[in-house]
């Protein structure tokens, strides 16, 4: 079965390097709310920075593991629980920060798929004007509460809508981990010399989760969210591709627990993903971190930038 592509959601770049887990795409297109758009727009999973407590043994401590991760809330893009559980790297680029750099140069910008506002709130020091589309309602609404003090406009539009705002509004548009990034709209919307700068889920993220549920994937789903193929689809779009960096970042996870709470969380990554339904190899992942230490996978990052040609 093919692992769908999940949608990560928007959080903060904290300055140290592993941080809490959060969610990344895969493959194909991420299911979410049976009702609504499934992008709550963050990246890959992020997980805290110490190791956390070594999980009891036995029957009784993956019985125990298990429900307290049942139990959790899996609403919202806090990945808070994760903290002492997991924990995964960041990029070397920050990318929160040098967004808000490039917020700090900017007249008019744009955040495509903002989640629930949290990055865009990083930024110190915002523009003049700010607008920020997102499709899920639920964040729509976190969106504007978040981000309406700070004089941004947040719109709700579909993942997979036209913009709604006039060519050349912006002559910044930013996205961090966009479901699938609109290069014809970023380049309609952008000011000539204007700039796209986005971070986005690379291939093959976090498949070592994915490959030990679902066993091995095809290499159309593997080869997904090639940064390549991004450079192909921003120049044909008509912009100039003046940076692209990629990163594979080591993620941990410490406790059978963790790995639940992450599969309820990030639903796109094993979809149909019930404790039931894979009771017998959760066990088994049990025993091996007892025996072998942390569950270690790897998040696939990459970094855009890429200008619209003309302007001073």
């Amino acid at each position: 079965m093919d692992a769908p592509d999940p949608d990560p959601s928007a959080t903060s770049d904290p300055a140290s390097r592993p941080a809490p887990v959060g969610p990344a795409p895969v493959g194909p297109a991420p299911a979410g709310p049976a009702s609504a758009d499934p992008n709550p727009t963050d990246p890959n999973p992020t997980v805290p920075t110490s190791t956390g407590p070594v999980p009891s043994t036995g029957a009784s401590g993956f019985s125990a593991l298990v429900a307290e991760a049942e139990a959790a809330p899996v609403d919202g893009w806090d990945f808070s629980w994760f903290e002492g559980r997991a924990t995964e790297e960041r990029p070397s680029w920050g990318y929160a920060r040098a967004m808000g750099e490039r917020m700090g140069r900017a007249s008019a910008a744009l955040d495509v798929q903002t989640g629930g506002g949290e990055v865009l709130d990083s930024v110190p020091v915002l523009p003049r004007l700010v607008a920020a589309t997102e499709a899920w309602p639920p964040n729509v609404a976190r969106a504007t509460a978040r981000l309406g003090p700070r004089g941004v406009v947040v719109v709700a539009a579909g993942q997979d809508d036209p913009l709604p705002f006039a060519d050349g509004a912006f002559d910044l548009v930013v996205s961090r981990h966009p479901v699938r990034a609109h290069w014809e709209e970023a380049a309609r919307v952008l000011r000539p010399g204007g700039t796209y700068f986005s971070q986005e889920v690379g291939p093959a993220s976090a498949f070592e989760v994915v490959e030990y549920f679902l066993g091995p994937q095809p290499e159309r789903v593997r080869r997904a969210r090639d940064p390549r193929a991004a450079r192909r689809a921003a120049e044909a779009a008509g912009l100039d591709v003046v940076d692209l960096r990629s990163e594979r970042l080591r993620m941990e996870f410490h406790d059978v627990g963790a790995v639940v709470h992450f599969l309820r969380k990030v639903v796109w990554m094993v979809p149909g993903f019930t404790v039931e339904r894979y009771r017998d190899r959760l066990r088994e992942l049990h025993e091996d971190i007892r025996r072998d230490g942390p569950f270690v996978a790897h998040s696939a990052r990459f970094l855009i930038e890429a200008r619209q040609p003309g302007g001073r």
